[in-house]
């Protein structure tokens, strides 16, 4: 195995930073991975994942920084760009050409790098034979970290949406760049803006957000297409959905795991991803009889009750093929509160929702939902009698309903749990929508008071057996606070009884495959987490009810301090808050801070995000600070420190 870098050129005279493993035996299909998040230091851990994939695969496999993020030129203007389709279409045809590459390419990635590679199925760019999209969606309006069911998320704006501004204006890295790193530093300093404040502005769907969204047209895809998602994951809707409707040669996986690397995931079990990538890409870029494409095309774990912590290590369940989506043997069991007369009034509440967190968990403090009992005891509910046998769904949940709303926006957020015997209440799928965009998320509508409103809620794509005796509930709540903003005024929703539907996805008869599937075991390491060096900062999760000040906070701090490649020592520091008025949801806040050290043999830089966004009924006020520095006592040859303040009002739409 060679193990170099390379520059990759583009048509408008930037280049993009590549580093390259090409195996002994050549010529070698290609994988591309493409991600902004630096593969020289903050992910330089993922390059063990790229050498099994060379050495154990006989992939020659391509790590690309995009265009101004790590030591490739140019600047970050946004989330994926047209350019950035534009440019990963030359950086295929560039891999195609040359002289140790088969000509055939395959893109795959985790998050970011899953969305790019769907992006650039629906470019087809000749060389692209095959792509495997690892926690990702088809839909960046209704099923990402901005906004979901129309409405703002909250507790991601200090995480991936503040951390961005911060990344996007740390420097190339000197050795590999070259003598004019720091004129490329100064020029993304000057021109970078924070990504964020696009996605403020842009609350409804529209063109913004269908531009990189698979959804509706699938049609467009075409290339051997491999989806892998995880039940305790925030994309986990990008699986039936998806696959459904793809016609190409398709499969998926879905395991049990959040927002972490199969191998290491909280919760497991755990497998290691690396062997199905292997089976897959040599199937459709190498054209090996290895049988994946005769297998059954669904492999899935099927989550059992499980009591519920918010860093569980493993869920109870087990793995089983199925031969296509829908399912034959599935039907609908529809659930009717009784008695059925009558109506149930709810007051809106902003701070609902702090025992489910936020649904694109990963790494602490990112975790998982605890017992729900204490938002079940402020939300309206609806209970079932005790199951005497098993029951398994699998699949969307949805909630019918008629409501009447005391304010002209409002919320319904929906909770399917799981109440054990001893009364623990375990969330097994939940769903928001913003009643304005009950008929349409591009042309909004304000409710009309005191009028009734027929709504259909979508719960995100699940899989759960619940056990005998155990008690099926509907807990239902004018907000999911923190991991949705609050609605803009306080009220009360109204439900009429009569008109309240629970529809579940229920699995009922013997699966036709009798065989489990097999999966390596996890290797016991996560390629995507650095190895730690030093003293570690704490780690903290904490919700905090300021009862004089009316007031629930939800905090948050974590970092780490690792080594990278070329000498680099990194320190990353992450500190944030939401908070919310528990007598007006629409007074709410965020704040924080994102921090990044990177200690080169050449220099030490720094670049540091700051948040505070608070809102009212009418608007969100934000200001993000972005800092860049370059430390030590005798700088006079670098940048010095820089700063720029981004100040915005924003209307909220309806929101």
């Amino acid at each position: 195995m060679e193990h170099r870098r390379a520059w990759i050129p583009l048509a408008d005279g930037t280049r993009l930073a590549a580093r390259l493993w090409v195996p002994d035996e050549r010529p070698a299909a290609v994988l591309l991975e493409a991600l902004p998040y630096r593969m020289d230091d903050l992910t330089s851990s993922y390059a063990s994942e790229y050498e099994r994939l060379c050495r154990e695969g006989g992939f020659a496999v391509a790590r690309v920084d995009l265009r101004g993020t790590g030591s490739s030129e140019g600047i970050a203007v946004d989330e994926y760009p047209p350019q950035e389709q534009a440019d990963l279409a030359e950086a295929i045809a560039w891999l195609a050409e040359q002289e140790w590459s088969s000509g055939r390419v395959g893109m795959y990635g985790t998050s970011y790098s899953g969305f790019n590679s769907i992006q650039m199925a629906i470019e087809r760019p000749p060389a692209l034979g095959a792509i495997c999209a690892i926690y990702a969606t088809d839909d960046r309006y209704a099923d990402d970290v901005h906004y979901t069911g129309g409405a703002l998320r909250a507790i991601d704006l200090v995480d991936y949406v503040l951390y961005m501004a911060a990344l996007t204006v740390l420097p190339p890295v000197p050795s590999v760049f070259g003598e004019a790193w720091r004129d490329e530093w100064l020029r993304r300093i000057e021109s970078s803006e924070p990504w964020l404040l696009r996605w403020l502005e842009e609350q409804v769907d529209g063109p913004y957000w269908r531009h990189g969204s698979l959804r509706p047209g699938y049609g467009r895809i075409a290339c051997p297409t491999m989806l892998v998602g995880g039940w305790a994951d925030g994309y986990r809707n990008n699986t039936f959905r998806t696959f459904e409707a793809l016609q190409c040669p398709k499969r998926l996986l879905v395991g049990p795991w959040s927002h972490m690397s199969t191998a290491m995931s909280l919760p497991g079990p755990h497998i290691d991803l690396v062997p199905e990538l292997v089976r897959w890409f040599g199937r459709w870029l190498r054209d090996e009889g290895n049988g994946v494409d005769a297998e059954p095309p669904i492999q899935v774990f099927v989550r059992r009750s499980t009591r519920p912590e918010p860093d569980l290590a493993e869920v109870r369940g087990s793995w089983r093929s199925e031969p296509g989506w829908p399912l034959d043997r599935a039907r609908t069991q529809v659930l009717r509160p009784e008695p059925a007369e009558g109506s149930d009034e709810l007051e809106i509440r902003g701070d609902l929702g702090t025992s489910a967190w936020i649904s694109c968990a990963g790494r602490l403090p990112w975790g998982q939902p605890s017992d729900q009992r204490e938002d079940d005891a402020r939300s309206l509910t609806y209970d079932w009698e005790p199951l005497d046998a098993e029951l398994e769904i699998l699949g969307h949940p949805a909630l019918a309903a008629t409501v009447v709303s005391s304010a002209p926006v409002a919320f319904v957020s929906a909770k399917l749990c799981d109440v054990f015997p001893d009364g623990t209440s375990a969330l097994v799928a939940r769903g928001i929508l913003n009643l304005a965009q009950r008929t349409s998320s591009v042309e909004p509508e304000p409710l009309e008071l005191g009028a009734a409103a027929t709504v259909t809620v979508e719960l995100d794509a699940t899989s759960w057996v619940f056990e005998a005796g155990h008690r099926i509930r509907l807990s239902l709540a004018g907000a999911d606070w923190p991991n949705i903003w609050p609605p803009p005024t306080p009220g009360t929703l109204t439900f009429d009884r009569a008109a309240l539907a629970l529809s579940l996805p229920v699995v009922a008869g013997e699966p036709p495959v009798a065989e489990p599937p097999e999966f390596t075991s996890s290797p016991g390491t996560d390629a995507h987490a650095s190895e730690p060096a030093g003293e570690q900062p704490p780690t903290l999760w904490r919700i905090e009810r300021d009862v004089l000040g009316r007031e629930t906070r939800a905090v948050v701090s974590h970092g780490s301090s690792y080594e990278g490649k070329e000498g680099a020592r990194i320190d990353e520091r992450y500190e944030g808050a939401v908070g919310v008025s528990t007598v007006d949801p629409g007074a709410a806040w965020a704040r924080a801070t994102c921090r990044y050290v990177i200690r080169w043999p050449e220099a030490d830089c720094a670049t540091e995000a700051r948040l505070d966004l608070r809102s009212d009924a009418e608007a969100y006020h934000v200001v993000v600070d972005v800092m860049a520095e370059e430390l030590g006592d005798d700088v006079t040859t670098g940048i010095g420190r820089r700063e720029r303040r981004f100040e915005r009002t924003i209307p909220r739409r309806l929101q």
